[in-house]
């Protein structure tokens, strides 16, 4: 059965650092050696936050008491298709966090997310988080490893912005 294209992603939040999954273990990954949040596809039948408490507790051993469902983001990405992703944050959890069997999580404090192995289209999304955005939808197309495309709520980001933010000058 091939995958579900809706998936959630959640930046789980501590101590002004946030919960970041370095993915290294899993085999044919789009996110190969790239640092992201925990999240992960839905399964049938299941509601975003469903998949959110799923995900988060097979990945981290946590259970999420508080999140809040900050923007959808729409990926493109040559020969991989279409993924919608439903973007969380969550700030008060319980549990002990274990290990991951599709990388290593680490707390990152959010002033050093930036100088990570991540895909500009993510620093797009994590800027919109730092500055309390409110509710968004973002839709990011990749050419490989390369973002493409970028609209934010309907306009498009001019590519000058990606070079900025890859470079980390807006941070």
């Amino acid at each position: 059965m091939a995958k579900h294209p809706m998936t959630t992603l959640c930046y789980v939040e501590k101590d002004d650092a946030y919960l970041m999954l370095h993915r290294i273990f899993k085999k044919n990954d789009v996110n190969k050696e790239k640092w992201i949040g925990i999240g992960g596809h839905f399964e049938e039948g299941e509601s975003p936050e469903e998949c959110l408490l799923r995900e988060a507790y097979e990945e981290t051993g946590l259970t999420l008491h508080s999140f809040r469902f900050r923007g959808i983001v729409t990926f493109t990405q040559e020969n991989y298709g279409t993924e919608y992703m439903c973007l969380y944050t969550a700030d008060e959890f319980s549990g002990e966090l274990k290990e991951c069997d599709e990388g290593v999580l680490q707390w990152v404090f959010k002033k050093d997310l930036f100088n990570l192995n991540l895909w500009v289209g993510d620093l797009i999304f994590l800027k919109l988080l730092q500055e309390d955005a409110p509710f968004f939808s973002l839709k990011l197309s990749y050419k490989g490893d390369e973002l493409i495309e970028a609209v934010l709520n309907g306009k498009e980001l001019k590519h000058r912005d990606w070079d900025q933010l890859e470079d980390r000058r807006l941070f």
